[in-house]
């Protein structure tokens, strides 16, 4: 039977339980979700989570061993990488160094032998919307950073396809050019409408540019969900950790009120936070809480109202503009925790050794159940 296309029907990728395994070794794991049309979604995760792998299934290049992927609702089962509607942004970009930029844009196209005058006025246009108009006979080699990234978007782009698969594209630039992208392909993609799907182990990309992102650990799906979802409400003890900063300790369930438990670490300090998940009296529990949720004060008075408080002595002061931090060692665990400094007010001229005053509130603070490994006091890897 043929299938028929019907794009305002589904969305523009469905993974369902798709699983890939490599020698014994599950990479992809049961993972389904969907990509709703003219967004931008991300996959999260650290080197080896299975995110490359997923992304070389949706683009063909590898099968899955179970499940299925589906593009607007067609199964892409036996589809051939050249046949999906789909194309892929590598971070090494692979553009053709002795073409212009108009004949590696172009490049699609003539494989498909469109006459010459549609390849020439299709690139003047796909130019034009990525910001490059007039560069068409330039060399590549003439080129900045953030210019050849546009150059390979617009190569993808000319071809018009349902997907546009970024691998860690922005890997290869240095700092400075990373942020100026950032903003300019979330902004690219809003004004093409073009799908994104994103892969990425830097969270600062995924939470910049993404409509939805999901974070990938072991070859699944720990958490998916909008940037502010994943930072602010995190569900698992690993999303809270790998999402954004956060300071992190162990503690023991004392007792539960509702979503709140109070705990109490080895030296009898107490932790009061939201609970996620089911947890019990005498329990193992790992508690996160964001330097910017902490509040610094000179006199503990002026914490009066905070659920937590500890007193502690000014490690060090890492400045760094409206993003500058202190490290104040726990005078009663000598536990460090890091405690985001307002960048003007009473607080700017702190100095290493001075006592501090820190609190924040139960419902800023997150305890997950301990794994077995943190259990036993070891980190995973």
């Amino acid at each position: 039977m043929t299938q028929t296309l019907d794009p305002d029907s589904h969305p523009d990728l469905d993974t369902r339980r798709v699983v890939k395994a490599f020698a014994g070794l599950t990479a992809v794991d049961e993972v389904s979700f969907t990509v709703p049309a003219g967004s931008f979604f991300s996959i999260l995760g650290p080197s080896g989570c299975g995110k490359t792998t997923l992304m070389r299934m949706i683009a063909g290049f590898e099968h899955p061993d179970a499940g299925e992927i589906l593009i607007r609702g067609l199964s892409m089962a036996g589809v051939a990488p050249n046949r999906r509607p789909v194309n892929m942004v590598f971070q090494h970009l692979a553009l053709f160094p002795m073409m212009s930029v108009a004949r590696n844009v172009g490049y699609g196209l003539r494989r498909r032998a469109l006459p010459r005058q549609d390849i020439d006025r299709r690139v003047d246009e796909i130019l034009e919307r990525v910001g490059l108009a007039g560069t068409g006979p330039r060399k590549i080699d003439q080129l900045s950073g953030g210019q050849k990234q546009r150059v390979a978007i617009a190569r993808c782009l000319i071809l018009d396809p349902t997907l546009l698969l970024l691998d860690e594209p922005l890997g290869a630039l240095d700092l400075k050019l990373r942020e100026q992208m950032k903003v300019e392909l979330k902004q690219l993609q809003s004004d093409l409408g073009t799908t994104f799907v994103y892969i990425t182990h830097d969270q600062s990309e995924a939470l910049v540019m993404s409509d939805q992102v999901a974070v990938m650990n072991r070859g699944r799906f720990e958490q998916v969900g909008t940037p502010q979802d994943l930072y602010y409400d995190p569900r698992t003890a690993f999303v809270a950790g790998f999402v954004g900063q956060a300071n992190r300790w162990q503690v023991t369930v004392e007792s539960i009120d509702g979503d709140q438990i109070r705990a109490a670490g080895p030296r009898g300090e107490e932790t009061v936070a939201t609970a996620i998940g089911q947890l019990g009296l005498g329990a193992q529990v790992e508690t996160f809480v964001r330097p910017e949720a902490i509040v610094l004060a000179r006199t503990p008075g002026e914490l009066a109202s905070f659920d937590n408080h500890l007193t502690g002595v000014v490690e060090s002061v890492l400045f760094d503009g409206g993003n500058s931090s202190v490290l104040v060692r726990d005078g009663r665990t000598e536990r460090e925790i890091t405690v985001a400094l307002p960048p003007a007010g009473d607080l700017a001229d702190l100095a290493p050794g001075e006592t501090v005053h820190l609190g924040w509130r139960a419902d800023q603070a997150r305890c997950f159940a301990a794994t077995p490994e943190r259990a036993q006091g070891t980190e995973r890897a």
